[in-house]
């Protein structure tokens, strides 16, 4: 293990495993569908100030990560490897991060690779590279905030201290503009104690304030622009965003406090059989600098998201990094001293999951098929599943010289799963694959219809025309829809034969339709019956035509 090639090949890796997959399959509803759209909206309208979801206001989040995933479309085009670009960027400069703090908390090449090859390849950080929304920006600028506070108190330098709580404050500055005021408190929470443990407070005051000043300079621009344009936005997203979903009574995702610690063990493959080990190592060796910064950047933010009533599994995403750390510590050690007893157990755990998996797969194939002539589809699934199994069965039997394997099965089947799943799945639940097909029909009508927001996000990005009228639909969209210029494009049932009667005066119109139950079975009843219809899945694609004269 050199550092000739060490950095190269995770950069190889990062390029195959992260941006080969963006295009092979389509947006899954409603997260990638509605950022697709956010995104697209501003490079339609030229409104980069405040976010629009279909030409409503949208005040859920800031607008940073909205403008990341615009350039990524704006760049490569308002397809899907542009729309999944900024996550797949974000990841990889994560993962730069965690080799960059590993080298300067060690100094070893090899645990360096090892911890970034570690975490570049835990599942649900491989999936959230290929997945386009605000988690994997804003869990790399807490990433970046944290790595840059480890920089700035291990060097000497005062100008390389500057330096390092600067861009503290651009990364804290950053993730505010992409999800929130999180981005200020979790570098709080970990350099807080920290600073106190290390009586090193006055450095925290000498030097907090540059931190402070950049993120100010940062987000300032923005926060007044949007403040001009939108005077109810910092009511709303304030109050709405964080007091009610950390502590109001109808916080949303509502959970137990021990929510996250089963997450945590399910975040670690494939390396969970290293999980007890790097804790208890990390435990006795507390005392250390690095281990206790690490710790506390592991528990602190845990810690604080299992206090709020709302839970969502992607809150601890930034817990991952140290966690690599730890993981990837404790490996290149055992690998130093020989010890590959954890590493083989590792590697049977995963391999009696990836055998499970693919005998139920087979099973479930053989009674009750889940691909029904779809045979490329499952092909792939077998792919990623063998390779998983055989990555594993290395590192069981040759724990110490195939110590790196289930990296390698764990990017590979990340990377098919998404590709190989069932066309009664994707049909469902990614509805712009099925627009596309009849994106021209539909972008030619006068007036589009959805009566459900993922599918109309969709409709709206393939189309590019984000002029959707909701049907008998609100969600999300309640807050926008209440704005006076907003409540043209909502349809009630009541109102939808007179609104269907004036939209064909004025050419044809499209239709797509979510049929999940009775309810949306009788709103599709109420439509005219003539003209085109499609079907795939739960999705229903009308095309009116033009009423007579």
């Amino acid at each position: 293990m050199s550092k000739r090639w060490a950095f190269p090949l995770l950069l190889a890796l990062v390029a195959l495993a992260y941006l080969l997959p963006l295009g092979t399959h389509g947006l899954w509803i409603p997260d990638e569908t509605r950022y697709a759209q956010i995104s697209q909206n501003m490079l339609l309208s030229g409104n980069w100030v405040s976010p629009h979801f279909m030409d409503v206001r949208y005040f859920e989040k800031p607008v940073a990560g909205y403008w990341m995933i615009a350039i990524g479309q704006a760049l490569f085009g308002q397809n899907l490897f542009g729309v999944r670009f900024a996550s797949a960027l974000s990841t990889a400069l994560s993962v730069l991060l965690c080799y960059l703090i590993a080298r300067r908390m060690w100094n070893e090449p090899r645990k360096s690779f090892a911890c970034a090859l570690l975490y570049m390849s835990l599942t649900v950080i491989a999936g959230q590279a290929g997945y386009a929304n605000l988690d994997p920006q804003f869990t790399f600028w807490v990433n970046l905030s944290l790595v840059a506070l480890w920089f700035a108190v291990d060097s000497a330098n005062r100008g390389q201290r500057l330096i390092a709580w600067a861009v503290l404050g651009l990364a804290c500055g950053m993730g505010f503009m992409t999800k929130g005021f999180l981005a200020w408190l979790l570098p709080v929470l970990i350099a807080l104690p920290w600073m106190l443990w290390q009586k090193r407070w006055r450095e925290l005051l000498v030097y907090g304030p540059v931190a402070i000043l950049v993120a100010v300079v940062v987000s300032l621009p923005w926060v007044l622009a949007v403040h001009a344009q939108e005077p109810d936005y910092w009511r709303f997203f304030f109050w709405h965003e964080h007091i009610r979903r950390f502590a109001g009574e109808d916080a949303q995702h509502d959970a137990p406090w021990w929510y996250y610690l089963p997450l945590l063990v399910g975040f670690s493959l494939p390396w969970v059989a290293l999980l007890p080990p790097a804790l208890k190592q990390a435990w006795q060796t507390r005392r250390q600098t690095n281990i206790a910064f690490l710790l506390l950047w592991l528990w602190m933010p845990l810690i604080f998201f299992s206090l709020s009533k709302g839970k969502l599994p992607a809150y601890i995403l930034p817990c991952l990094l140290p966690l690599a750390l730890l993981l990837g510590h404790t490996l290149a050690d055992r690998l130093k001293l020989e010890q590959g007893r954890v590493l083989g157990i590792n590697g049977v755990l995963n391999l009696a999951l990836g055998v499970i998996t693919l005998l139920a797969l087979v099973y479930l194939q053989l009674k009750k098929p889940l691909y029904d002539h779809e045979l490329h589809n499952l092909v792939l699934v077998f792919i990623g599943l063998i390779g998983w199994i055989m990555a594993n069965l290395l590192q069981a039997f040759r724990p110490l010289q195939c110590w790196g394997a289930p990296a390698f099965g764990s990017l590979l089947l990340i990377g098919l799963l998404p590709a190989g799943l069932p066309n009664s799945v994707v049909a469902n639940k990614t509805p712009d694959q099925f627009i596309l097909d009849h994106a021209q029909e539909l972008g030619q009508s006068a007036k589009l219809l959805s009566n459900d927001l993922g599918a109309a996000s969709a409709l709206a990005w393939r189309t590019k025309r984000p002029d959707v009228s909701f049907y008998n639909t609100v969600g999300e969209l309640k807050y926008g829809l209440a704005y006076p210029d907003s409540l043209k494009q909502r349809v009630n049932p009541d109102q939808i034969q007179q609104w269907m009667l004036e939209a064909r005066q004025q050419g044809p119109v499209g239709v797509v339709m979510r049929v999940k139950g009775d309810d949306e079975l009788h709103e599709l009843e109420q439509l005219p019956k003539e003209g085109k219809r499609y079907e795939q899945g739960n999705l229903v694609i009308l095309i009116i035509p033009q009423a007579a004269p």
